[in-house]
């Protein structure tokens, strides 16, 4: 045990924003959350202004930002030069994983659960499709997204 404390505080001796860049596991999630940020104004935007149905909205909107954020985690979190087709098949195979969690658990609690049988909150009601749906269903496709991103991917070749 004395161990694992020795190694914990060496390597927060050598701890700095820095450093802290340059893990690509940091990198991977700040683009992860930057496009969960993203996604969901998009999401809002193509439901209430353009009334698009909730499936078709989320379907394009979240296809269109895995298609940028390949790019960015190909260059940024990943380091490659430039990207391929590989990969970006590659990409696009493992991410269907991902995009069938979060599309079959936001559709399920946006056309399976009658939240006004759950509460009377409006904030709740009134974002329910917008907010609270794609957050609970992006908790549960992270997983598969990160495990497909780094163990398959972009994995270490070596």
């Amino acid at each position: 045990m004395l161990t694992f404390y020795a190694i914990v505080l060496a390597k927060l001796k050598n701890f700095s924003p820095k450093t802290l860049m340059n893990n690509t596991m940091v990198r991977w999630w700040i683009v992860g959350l930057a496009f969960m940020g993203l996604n969901i104004p998009l999401l809002y935007f193509a439901i209430e202004l353009f009334h698009l149905p909730a499936w078709f909205a989320a379907l394009t909107t979240s296809e269109l930002a895995n298609i940028l954020r390949f790019f960015i985690n190909d260059r940024w979190v990943f380091g490659f030069p430039r990207p391929t087709w590989k990969r970006f098949g590659e990409y696009h195979i493992a991410i269907a994983g991902s995009f069938i969690v979060w599309t079959a658990i936001y559709n399920f609690l946006v056309y399976g659960v009658d939240i006004e049988q759950i509460t009377v909150v409006p904030f709740i009601l009134d974002t329910w499709e917008v907010i609270i749906a794609p957050v609970i269903a992006t908790t549960f496709s992270v997983f598969v997204n990160m495990l497909t991103n780094f163990l398959w991917i972009w994995r270490n070749k070596e």
